[in-house]
């Protein structure tokens, strides 16, 4: 603290430009209220993010103003000019807490005065009534504006991935219930055929061996073999060749059936050999009957399967269920944000390097999910609906890095250094409100005290995002 009073003085103060035009009582005022204060060059008179408690003027020496930017400061300005203000510079707005906006600090000795914020905003509300009232109403509608469409977005992003989950869990619901119809055919006619092979035709030690052959059958379906469209056709026909030179009806039909099950007419030559004769068409059909109810009710458990991983990709993305801040895996959080993402990706190339040994990070999972959804969906965009999207993750010290790169474009030069502003957007009106990469950066700046960086060119765009492993 400096006890020297000169700086107070009016004739002080009106030598100020931020002060020149106040009256006699508001100067007196002024230098009631306010303190003189020193500091050595190098320090910071005010910090970004901490509470707003001052307001700075500047009556000699140079002082600069420095902003954050992706985990850097950034010198905005600097200045000798006696006047120059800073710190609590919204002391207008009555009624919310303030912190810093920016830092402070002394590029040389430099003498300040400190005007109390509470006392400052008061005042400043009485002494300019319409100007404060309409610099508050401005300061509060732009705030107001930005969390009503940062709102919308989110809904807007919601909705979309609603949309997709929904088209995406109606594919295997159908599947399940296409493949159960089915299988209640398939067991009528099983049991029909089954009833028609007992009639008396087959004595016990046949059915015994049939009932054998049908086992091998069904266990033959979870091993055969993936065929290509010409070896299917091939196999297809060989096997519906073999059933018309053995009279049996619906040759072709069964060949799909019997070749899907991994069947050929080898095999089938042991159901001949097994068989009286003028049966070998009802236990070629019984036993078709069994492989294909072995088939359905894979699909069954595949399509069920499915819309559990679904379900369970939708609750890691909500993470509704878990505490806000914990240690995530993030490779599970990239997962879940993709399978929400998986409609938007048709004709996309998906790209994934993720590093096994990457530790869990402690963090906030549900925004980290809605910073991975703001990336890849401009990804995306950028590249038109196709392209190769490549997601990396990878550790340097004690940061996680996740990578996510798209071949688009690139940025261009004179986007590049706006593409974090708020409301700032290349897409046409209506189609971007411009939040997704404000939004993204304060989550992973301001919230997990990390970092995003952009590289760019015209091959692509990748943005790297780094959070510290120590929470």
């Amino acid at each position: 603290m400096n006890d020297t009073r000169d700086e107070l003085a009016p004739g002080s103060l009106r030598g100020l430009f931020l002060f020149e035009s106040l009256d006699e009582g508001q100067l007196a005022w002024i230098g009631e209220h306010a303190d003189v204060v020193d500091f050595p060059a190098g320090e910071d008179v005010c910090r970004e993010g901490d509470p707003a408690s001052c307001f700075w003027v500047l009556c000699r020496g140079e002082i600069s103003l420095l902003r954050l930017s992706r985990g850097d400061q950034v010198e905005i300005s600097r200045s000798t000019t006696p006047g120059t203000y800073g710190g609590s510079t919204e002391a207008f707005v009555p009624g919310v807490e303030q912190t810093y906006k920016h830092t402070l600090r002394a590029c040389s000795d430099v003498t300040l005065l400190a005007l109390p914020a509470a006392d400052w905003s008061e005042k400043l509300r009485e002494w300019f009534p319409m100007a404060t009232h309409l610099m508050a109403g401005m300061f509060i509608g732009m705030q107001r504006s930005s969390t009503a469409i940062g709102e919308r977005e989110r809904l807007l992003a919601l909705g979309s991935l609603s949309a997709g989950l929904t088209h995406e869990l109606n594919n295997p619901a159908a599947a399940a219930v296409r493949a159960t119809e089915s299988l209640r055919d398939r067991v009528a006619g099983m049991r029909h055929k089954l009833a028609m092979l007992a009639s008396g035709k087959l004595d016990g030690a046949v059915v015994s061996q049939l009932v054998e052959l049908q086992e091998e059958a069904v266990l033959g379906v979870a091993t055969a073999p993936e065929l290509t469209a010409m070896q299917t056709s091939d196999a297809e026909d060989e096997i519906g060749d073999w059933l018309d030179d053995h009279g049996v009806d619906g040759a072709w039909d069964l060949a799909a059936v019997l070749v899907a099950g991994g069947l050929d007419a080898e095999w089938l030559g042991k159901v001949e050999r097994t068989v009286p004769d003028g049966t070998l068409g009802a236990a070629v059909r019984w036993i078709a009957y069994a492989v294909e109810t072995e088939t359905l009710m894979g699909e069954i458990t595949d399509a069920t399967a499915r819309i559990g991983t679904l379900v369970n990709a939708a609750r890691q993305y909500s993470q509704l269920d878990r505490a806000p801040y914990q240690p995530a895996d993030l490779r599970v959080l990239l997962k879940s944000t993709l399978t929400m993402l998986s409609r938007k990706l048709e004709g996309i190339t998906l790209v994934k390097d993720f590093d096994p040994e990457l530790p869990e990070v402690p963090c906030y999972p549900a925004e980290l999910n809605q910073v991975w959804t703001n990336i890849v969906d401009n990804a995306v965009g950028a590249m038109g609906g196709s392209g190769t999207l490549t997601i990396r993750t990878r550790r340097e010290g004690d940061t996680a890095i996740v990578e996510i790169g798209d071949t688009g474009p690139g940025i261009p030069d004179d986007v590049r250094p706006r593409i974090f502003e708020p409301f700032f957007t290349t897409k046409d009106v209506g189609e971007g409100t411009g939040l997704g990469l404000d939004i993204s950066y304060r989550i992973v700046v301001a919230k997990h005290h990390g970092d995003i960086r952009v590289h760019t060119s015209p091959a692509g765009t990748t943005f790297e995002i780094r959070l510290p492993l120590t929470g």
